[in-house]
């Protein structure tokens, strides 16, 4: 059930003047604009210490990342709030004008800040043992052709990757869940370019964070010239998860592998759910699954 309707009543009820405007309702997120304000319902059984303690990292790193209206939550029936500034995010239909070179220069300065020593996790490997976990449940229900080679590139990565121990150090922080749409400008419209949400951010493996951008990359879904902007900008910004110099799969090649069956598993899911085939790009992402060493 979505839980837009008992948000948008909670900020209405403050009397806020501008009407909502919604930016996400999904199952693990619900977000609305209020003006300049953005108000974000997190994920059900989102823990509260771990959630302050990422608030408290946004706020300290105000050139990285989009500082929080304030450090503390609200409890909206059982479901934990938070207010944020509003920021421009990037335009979808100028896919050209994406900013690849300041996304890579803001994860060099993430990689390398300090991080607090009780920061939580990096939830990224979790957030892809999750996608797994669904589509094993849909695939119960209603067997899908391309559900095998996809458990199969899941079943040959480490455990680590699968969430199923930890990750290998050294650990720096991490956003966990980089993409595009993370991104926004601050302050509204042309500000710099800042890294939003934080239910992913922890302590990990900083490969993570390239990893869906050489995924993409791996799967002919981002040009090479692209690829090529954000990996020598995160490598002059002295970017510590791929070596300065020769071959970067050395470090890419296991989270890129379970990036890319992550976005294959919730096609295949939508897919199901939906009831309709895969598009060319959900299926270009199980191809490459296809194509991954079996263990």
């Amino acid at each position: 059930m979505t839980f837009l309707p008992a948000l948008t009543a909670h900020v209405r009820a403050a009397g806020t003047p501008a009407a909502p405007t919604t930016l996400a309702d999904r199952p693990d997120a619900t977000v609305l604009r209020l003006g300049d304000t953005v108000v974000k319902a997190h994920a059900p059984g989102t823990d509260p210490a771990r959630l302050a303690r990422r608030l408290e990292t946004a706020a300290a790193l105000p050139g990285i990342l989009l500082p929080p209206l304030t450090s503390t939550t609200e409890e909206l029936h059982d479901r934990l709030v938070t207010s944020w500034p509003y920021g421009t995010p990037v335009d979808p239909a100028a896919p050209a004008a994406a900013p690849w070179e300041a996304v890579a220069g803001l994860l060099a300065g993430l990689h390398t800040s300090t991080p607090h020593p009780a920061s939580p996790p990096m939830r990224g490997p979790a957030k892809a043992a999750r996608a797994v976990t669904r589509l094993r449940a849909a695939l119960g229900a209603d067997p899908h052709p391309a559900g095998r080679p996809v458990l199969d590139a899941w079943a040959a990565l480490p455990a680590w990757a699968r969430a199923e121990a930890p990750m290998p150090g050294p650990a720096v922080l991490c956003h966990g869940d980089l993409h595009l749409g993370q991104l926004v400008r601050y302050p509204a419209p042309d500000g710099p370019w800042r890294l939003i949400d934080v239910d992913d951010l922890g302590l990990g493996v900083p490969a993570w964070d390239l990893a869906r951008p050489a995924a993409w990359y791996a799967c002919g879904l981002l040009p090479p010239d692209d690829w090529t902007r954000f990996l020598s900008a995160y490598r002059q910004a002295n970017g510590p998860a791929v070596p300065a110099t020769g071959d970067p799969w050395v470090a890419l090649d296991v989270p890129a592998r379970a990036l890319t069956v992550q976005t294959a598993a919730l096609a295949i899911t939508k897919a199901l759910a939906a009831g309709r085939p895969l598009d060319g790009i959900e299926q270009a992402v199980v191809d490459a699954c296809a194509r991954m060493p079996a263990r």
